[in-house]
């Protein structure tokens, strides 16, 4: 009959394939004279097919899609041939779904968790921590940093494949205490569809004890060597004594670990002078890990008149000139000369005195004599500048005085 001429049918379908998708052609016999045949579906997955004439199709819909990562690799039927309700012969089906990339990694939690590191035990160029993700297709996955984000240049990604995180530059606490990561994996990224994730890694900086003790307050060497230079603390003995820039005080730092301090006197001056031992040196067993600040104490005889100007507004001109500097003259054609007096002096004139602008300018300075200098090669001729604080200030006793000085600025042969 015509059913003997049927056979196993191979074939294969991709995921997410419409409704009617085209399985395979029924081979049966066209004898013109022979019995009618009658052709059934069953078996386990049968309902995932439909026949329509001598062919096979996929029997999928909105609501039930054809998924590999939910209903395996292969999808298995039998058709059963029939004739004159005579069940002839029964082929087997077997239809393998071709994986489509269609789902989105996913990082694993676990490996994307909030991380503490020691800004000592992390070196440069090691990997760091490692993140992994997973994707239900099975493609390969690739790894990346967003460069967008601030703290990306602290870490880089030698091999893609490997989600290994290297340190980039060194960590510093003091500078940075929590980084934030931005990572992206990616699967195989030469197929057609790409699917990607991202994922924000914190990273925690753990102090070190890396840092020497200094004391308070701190002047950095430069902005760009930040150093501390210690202060000199200094009281008048005429008064309660009370320092200058404060009371001597010191901090660790390493101001996550913040060990505690020792002070003690280097210099006693034959036994004057006490000090508390939690406000001097401190010293560690490595001999780099320590600190001195001097205490100046100077005997002074009483303060009794802050200084003085003998006017509240200087006025004066210069000529401007291609030359680099000129001094600034009164309309008398003398040097102009803004200089205060000092009742506690009998001359009036306190050694002590120094003179500054406020707020500092970039065409004049003031000279510690109180001689006014003006950049000439920058100043434009019949400009006035009035600079809006000349002070000074008595160094000893911290007292300052200040006045306006108004300067124009004459074109050659005005004056």
């Amino acid at each position: 009959g015509l059913c003997r001429d049927g056979s196993d049918i191979f074939a294969s379908v991709r995921e997410n394939s419409p409704k009617g998708q085209f399985i395979s052609n029924i081979s049966i016999g066209t004898d013109p004279g022979a019995r009618p045949v009658r052709l059934c579906l069953t078996g386990r997955n049968a309902d995932w097919f439909y026949l329509e004439g001598r062919s096979i199709r996929l029997n999928s819909s909105a609501s039930r899609v054809l998924d590999r990562e939910v209903h395996g690799s292969v999808l298995k039927a039998e058709l059963t041939c029939y004739e004159h309700d005579v069940m002839q012969i029964q082929n087997r089906i077997l239809v393998e779904i071709l994986n489509v990339n269609d789902n989105k990694p996913v990082f694993l939690q676990e490996s994307i968790q909030p991380l503490s590191i020691s800004e000592q035990l992390a070196a440069v160029d090691s990997v760091l921590f490692s993140v992994k993700a997973v994707d239900a297709d099975g493609d390969e996955i690739r790894y990346d940093i967003d460069r967008s984000s601030a703290d990306t240049w602290f870490f880089r990604i030698d091999v893609p494949n490997s989600g290994e995180v290297v340190l980039n530059k060194p960590l510093d606490f003091e500078s940075r205490t929590c980084l934030q990561l931005v990572l992206w994996a990616e699967v195989e990224w030469n197929t057609v569809e790409r699917f990607n994730v991202s994922a924000v890694l914190t990273i925690n900086v753990q102090d070190g004890d890396d840092q020497y003790p200094h004391f308070l307050p701190c002047m950095l060497v430069s902005q760009s060597f930040p150093v501390c230079v210690n202060p000199v603390y200094t009281a008048n003995i005429d008064q309660v004594l009370e320092f200058c820039p404060g009371p001597i005080k010191a901090q660790d730092g390493d101001r996550g670990i913040n060990c505690p301090l020792t002070y003690s006197i280097l210099s006693d001056e034959g036994g004057r002078f006490v000090i508390d031992n939690r406000t001097g040196e401190l010293q560690v067993d490595d001999p780099l890990k320590y600190s001195v600040a001097t205490v100046l104490v100077r005997v002074l005889g009483e303060n009794m008149f802050p200084p003085v100007f003998n006017r509240t507004t200087f006025k004066g001109f210069i000529i401007q000139n291609s030359s680099p500097a000129s001094i600034v003259s009164t309309y008398g054609n003398q040097v102009l000369q803004v200089q205060a007096l000092d009742p506690d002096f009998s001359d009036g004139l306190n050694p002590n005195i120094r003179y500054f602008l406020l707020p500092p300018s970039g065409l004049y300075q003031v000279t510690q004599e109180g001689v006014l200098i003006g950049r000439t090669d920058q100043l434009q001729a019949f400009d006035r500048h009035v600079l809006q604080q000349v002070v000074a200030r008595d160094e000893e006793s911290g007292e300052e005085a200040s006045a306006l000085v108004d300067v124009e600025v004459l074109q050659r042969g005005q004056a």
